[in-house]
């Protein structure tokens, strides 16, 4: 973690500015804990990865074998106790997602090559220089990087710790990344000049996270992509949204769809699962303005 990112995050409980316990320190904060002093909320940094997770425990009860990983990665003995103390703390494990998790960071990597990014970029280069920028769902980086190169400051969020491991391997002073759910309160009450959404709607309840995005942006732009594929099963979202739900919605918080997405697209977007398999996506694009 960047030493310049303590200025950004908030705790998630209680809004207030959150001290740094750093325990391993180069260039970056490698290991430490992000501390609340109001509400004694704690929230480790492993790996230069800070998790900002309302309960270490909840967090690790979906990924226990991610658990055990980062404590053996782990080198200060404040931090393993912490960890353990939260492995331990586990009252109900649910279904693993470590393997899973794992799995699509591997995915990504070998997708880089896609169409779809760089139409993606095409378009964000047709939008003006920020001061501060975010991307929810980043996974392993590969447009917050590429943003990282055009404006101030850029922040990637995204639930898998294994995909931003991936991603801060390339390090950048202007550039840093936070595990957490898309709903979590991380920045306060602050605001962006740019956020982006690809892909992620069947990961969070698309209204919640349109009004939650809607708070974060009080003049700027809002990027957000969709192949519109709900059916998760149990794990599906309630109340999915299509290309025209979509504007819509977004209209009713005020934005202005850009002329240029106002109607529906088809960006393709090919993900390699492994040699012999190919997942095929007809991606929707929308540029909205506040």
């Amino acid at each position: 973690m960047l030493e310049s990112s303590l200025e950004f995050l908030k705790c998630i409980n209680c809004g207030s500015k959150l001290e740094l316990d750093s325990f391993k320190q180069d260039k970056e904060i490698v290991e430490g804990i992000l501390e609340c002093p109001k509400c004694n909320g704690q929230y480790p940094i492993i790996e230069k990865i800070p998790i900002l997770w309302n309960d270490f425990s909840l967090y690790l009860s979906s990924r226990k074998k991610l658990g055990g990983k980062l404590y053996r990665l782990i080198e200060s003995i404040k931090l393993k106790k912490f960890c353990k103390s939260s492995l331990s703390n586990i009252s109900q494990t649910h279904e693993d997602r470590t393997a899973l998790e794992e799995r699509w960071s591997l995915i990504y990597q070998n997708s880089k090559s896609s169409k779809f990014y760089s139409e993606i970029q095409k378009n964000l280069n047709s939008l003006q220089k920020s001061n501060l920028v975010l991307e929810y769902g980043c996974s392993i980086g590969i447009t917050t990087s590429f943003l990282a190169k055009y404006h101030k400051m850029v922040f990637g969020v995204d639930r898998s710790f294994f995909a931003l491991k991936i991603a801060k391997k390339l390090s950048k002073n202007n550039l840093d990344y936070v595990v957490a759910d898309f709903l979590s309160p991380i920045f306060g009450k602050l605001s962006f000049d740019l956020i982006l959404a690809l892909n992620v709607l069947e990961l969070v309840e698309p209204m919640d996270f349109l009004k939650h995005v809607s708070k974060q942006i009080h003049k700027g732009y809002f990027v957000i992509s969709d192949p519109y594929d709900f059916d998760r099963g149990i794990n599906s979202v309630k109340n999915p949204l299509n290309e025209k739900l979509l504007r819509t919605n977004l209209q009713n918080l005020d934005f202005k769809i850009t002329l240029q997405t106002n109607t529906f697209s088809h960006i393709p977007w090919n993900l390699k699962l492994n040699p012999r398999a190919t997942l095929n996506y007809d991606v929707d694009l929308v540029i909205a303005k506040k």
